[in-house]
């Protein structure tokens, strides 16, 4: 009979998850080794190993669980059924706030996720454009224009844009908090929104597929 796991398994799991993507964020996955990652757990590295396999585990693990967060909070949102300006202002809130929560996360998989190895990569990619989906049918369901005129996914990924970049100027100790900003994003993106002018494109010259460069990334 197989052994159970040990009492505390996955609480220890998650903080060394959460000391490894400290790390990763701080001086890149390249230059930080499971000696490290052991260190700054304060296991042994035998200990380490009985957790992970090894360092690309540990940043899979780490972009998995991110990108399942932020999956979550789209179904919460959604769950709501809120009307669409309040669905997508309630994505927003929640995905700034999310991303001031998870920075060393968020900059793993931003900065990291090249380092996956393909099958790896191609799974958190097609998870990112899930997210981007369903933020682009939230941005369409304000103004369901932009859908035919094929501009609704650009513009989601202008507003992720202001997203997902924060973390490289908000100090996380400074007067301005993440909780702030969030509000701000919103506000911007609906100021800017109504301006928008569909008539500047043409659908029929080309295919909604080819205004993304599949190769982009998403929510990263």
């Amino acid at each position: 009979m197989a052994r159970g796991r040990a009492p505390g398994f996955d609480a220890t799991r998650e903080e060394i998850l959460a000391q490894a993507a400290r790390l990763f964020a701080n001086q890149g996955y390249p230059a930080t080794s499971m000696n490290q990652v052991a260190e700054a757990c304060a296991v042994s590295k035998p200990t380490l190993y009985h957790y992970v396999r090894d360092k690309h585990e540990l940043l899979a693990q780490i972009c998995q669980n991110h990108l399942q967060h932020l999956v979550d909070l789209v179904d919460e949102v959604s769950a709501r059924q809120l009307p669409p300006q309040e669905h997508l202002r309630g994505l927003i809130h929640r995905f700034v706030q999310a991303y001031g929560e998870a920075q060393n996360e968020h900059r793993v998989l931003t900065e990291d996720l090249k380092f996956l190895d393909e099958e790896h990569r191609e799974r958190m990619v097609a998870v990112e454009r899930q997210v981007v989906g369903r933020f682009a049918d939230a941005v369409a369901a304000v103004r369901p224009e932009l859908r035919g005129a094929h501009l609704h996914k650009p513009l989601t990924m202008l507003l992720f844009g202001m997203i997902n970049w924060t973390f490289t100027w908000l100090r996380p100790d400074g007067a301005l908090t993440y909780e702030a900003v969030a509000p701000m994003v919103a506000d911007l993106f609906f100021g800017g929104l109504g301006a928008v002018r569909t008539e500047l494109t043409d659908p029929s010259a080309r295919h909604e597929r080819n205004e993304l460069d599949p190769a982009a990334p998403q929510v990263s």
